[in-house]
């Protein structure tokens, strides 16, 4: 066999064990389930950049603004927020007095990534957390999707 094609052989198995790779991932990221709240709160992000949330603001690597409410009833925001996760084509899978929790999908193998949202009426802002289930970047899918959903939320108001 000549050196190109012994050399062809090797870059399209690991080409194609890569791609089996990154199917195996969405697989995996399909099967896990959305943290939800702690204490009251949004899960912290893990110590990963494909996460952003703005519960925790002294975490200066995930760290984001919340959201100022500009209507006191959470029933208000949450359905405007509800609406505006389902036109970006994020699937609601529960909506509770001051929580949201969706999942987003990637058109190519399928990864998800979680959006949960916490009203704080009492402080007067939304909290926000998007972060992917598997794998270490996103290439900033996550922070991306906050700063959509909130310019949507504020050309709402």
């Amino acid at each position: 066999m000549k050196l190109v094609g012994i050399t062809t052989i090797v870059l399209v198995t690991a080409v194609v064990l890569f791609l089996v790779y990154l199917a195996y991932l969405g697989h995996m990221s399909r099967s896990e389930t959305i943290t939800g709240l702690i204490d009251g709160k949004l899960a912290a992000c893990p110590d990963k950049p494909n996460c952003v949330c703005s519960e925790y603001p002294n975490d200066t690597d995930h760290a984001i603004e919340p959201i100022a409410m500009h209507d006191p009833t959470n029933t208000v925001v949450l359905q405007s927020l509800k609406d505006i996760i389902e036109a970006q084509g994020g699937t609601v899978s529960i909506t509770r007095e001051n929580y949201i929790a969706a999942t987003f999908s990637s058109a190519i193998f399928g990864f998800v990534d979680d959006l949960e949202i916490r009203t704080d009426a009492k402080a007067g802002v939304v909290h926000l957390r998007s972060a992917s289930r598997v794998g270490n970047s996103d290439f900033g899918v996550n922070s991306s999707r906050v700063d959509i959903i909130e310019k949507m939320y504020l050309e709402k108001q």
